[in-house]
């Protein structure tokens, strides 16, 4: 047996030695990539330990285009950045958390913004290619995304391994390591202003069915509790704000008041500053929307003005 072990560790060792520097090289090119709406930015940031900010911004996709970090920062004069991760609830939103405290120093604050799929998990990776550069032997990213449909076992143990079908990723990584070249950012802290004008998904989406009902994903939920708890615990500032939505989309979500119920009770129970602008006047106007759920950069320049305001006369900004 003993020789059968060490004729296996002769044969694949060396196929290792070969693919590791490979994959060593794909990575820090694909890293570079201004693709997936600046995914990479955001990781690179808090890979290479350059976020220092005293205040972060959480939330899906409806947190980068939503608010702006510069427009904060103009008026707490503190440093802010974006964490907007597009396409996912909080689930991983929570594993970018985790990443972050381990690479930077912990914030005196953050501003969660949550929505109608905060707590409602996808079956996909969505994106996936976002975790391909910083995946291998990392624990953390293991864990959060092997829950999902995307990655098997070897993904994350074996260099290369994971790059295979992924070949427009890998060609796209090789060109910009021969050209020692790099994108220009997609976004800015974080954060992206979307010129676009209102769209007719909603429209198509009603089409479709009647109304959308959410599914809460119980995992979500008790991560999402871990973490205020945690919070509190390290004596970090959470805010929650539930950003806007076009009031044609609100009423086309069955059971939103279930939904926005569990987050008043979550900021009732550790304290917590909870703004609800579905409610806002902002909701009723489409020329501050892209579609019913995303403000466009007018729109987002609008909130974020309003956001900032109310940070500061709750005083819960500092």
């Amino acid at each position: 047996m003993k020789k059968f072990i060490k004729t296996l560790l002769l044969f694949f060792v060396p196929i290792l030695l070969l693919l590791y520097p490979i994959d060593v090289f794909i990575s820090k090119n694909l890293k570079k990539s201004n693709a997936i709406f600046g995914e990479y930015e955001v990781w690179n940031d808090i890979y290479n330990s350059k976020i220092k900010a005293d205040v972060l911004i959480y939330g899906s996709s409806r947190a980068w285009v939503d608010i702006s970090p510069k427009i904060l920062e103009d008026s707490l004069q503190l440093e802010v950045y974006n964490f907007g991760m597009d396409g996912h609830n909080f689930w991983l939103q929570y594993l970018r958390h985790v990443e972050y405290l381990k690479h930077n120093n912990p914030p005196k604050q953050i501003i969660l913004a949550v929505d109608i799929n905060s707590l409602q998990k996808r079956d996909n990776l969505y994106l996936h290619e976002q975790f391909l550069p910083y995946m291998l032997w990392n624990k953390n990213i293991k864990e959060f995304t092997e829950t999902y449909e995307g990655f098997n076992y070897f993904d994350y143990d074996i260099p290369l391994i994971r790059y295979a079908g992924n070949s427009s990723i890998v060609k796209n990584a090789i060109t910009m390591g021969v050209k020692n070249e790099n994108n220009t950012p997609y976004r800015t802290k974080g954060y992206k202003g979307i010129n676009k004008t209102w769209s007719n998904d909603l429209e198509i989406a009603k089409s479709k069915m009647k109304n959308y009902k959410i599914k809460l994903d119980t995992a979500s939920v008790v991560l999402f509790d871990k973490f205020l708890q945690e919070c509190k615990n390290n004596n970090i500032k959470v805010s929650l704000i539930y950003t806007p939505e076009h009031i044609e989309g609100q009423k086309f979500i069955k059971n939103k008041n279930l939904i926005t119920d569990l987050y008043k009770k979550h900021a009732e129970k550790y304290n917590l500053l909870y703004l609800d602008y579905s409610k806002d006047s902002i909701c009723l106007d489409k020329s501050y929307f892209y579609n019913a759920t995303h403000l466009n950069k007018t729109g987002s320049e609008v909130f974020s003005k309003k956001l900032v305001n109310d940070l500061l006369s709750q005083q819960i900004i500092d």
